[in-house]
């Protein structure tokens, strides 16, 4: 199936939805299964392995004790952007969780993406976080006991790009209280 998507006459074809048409069809699409908006496309979210859902827990207790006062942590909560819904596994955002009661926030000071299975895809979800602004980007690579790091958002792309290993210790640029010691989230 993805095949026919690297067919140029094919990929003209497709119908794009907006962000406002996405939020019309639904939290489920027509075979019951969760999605979410990347450039335009609904795309199912995959089921997450144990090693996923671990990591990712992990990851939002770690940070939610660490952020301050006038930001939220948000797990698996959508983001609307220019013309993606992404639902990173989590979110820090500038504003308490009242400020979002009728619109979804459109940008984060950090978003992590914990990729088990998905790492290209979310490689490629750099770009949609850097078009919004979002200062901090990080991809758990899992498997690998590693986690790609992204910095500062420049015309769509991130400037600064490194891979850190299991002994280090991540700080978020913009909130230097949230530290990360991934010795902690790999344990």
């Amino acid at each position: 199936m993805a095949a026919i998507l690297e067919i140029p006459e094919v990929r003209q074809r497709i119908s794009r939805l907006s962000v406002a048409e996405y939020h019309q069809l639904g939290e489920y699409n027509q075979n019951g299964r969760r999605t979410e908006l990347i450039r335009g496309l609904v795309i199912e979210k995959t089921s997450k392995s144990p090693l996923h859902r671990t990591l990712g827990s992990v990851l939002y207790e770690l940070i939610a004790a660490q952020v301050p006062e006038g930001y939220s942590v948000w797990k698996e909560e959508p983001l609307t952007l220019t013309d993606s819904e992404p639902e990173p596994d989590v979110s820090v955002i500038r504003g308490g969780r009242k400020d979002f009661t009728t619109a979804h926030p459109s940008t984060a000071e950090l978003v992590v993406e914990v990729a088990v299975s998905s790492a290209t895809l979310d490689r490629e979800n750099a770009f949609l976080y850097a078009e919004a602004g979002v200062k901090d980007y990080w991809i758990v690579l899992g498997s690998k006991r590693q986690v790609e790091v992204y910095r500062n958002p420049q015309n769509g792309r991130y400037e600064e790009s490194q891979i850190v290993g299991a002994d280090a210790t991540l700080q978020c640029i913009s909130l230097p209280s949230v530290r990360v010691r991934l010795s902690d989230l790999f344990a």
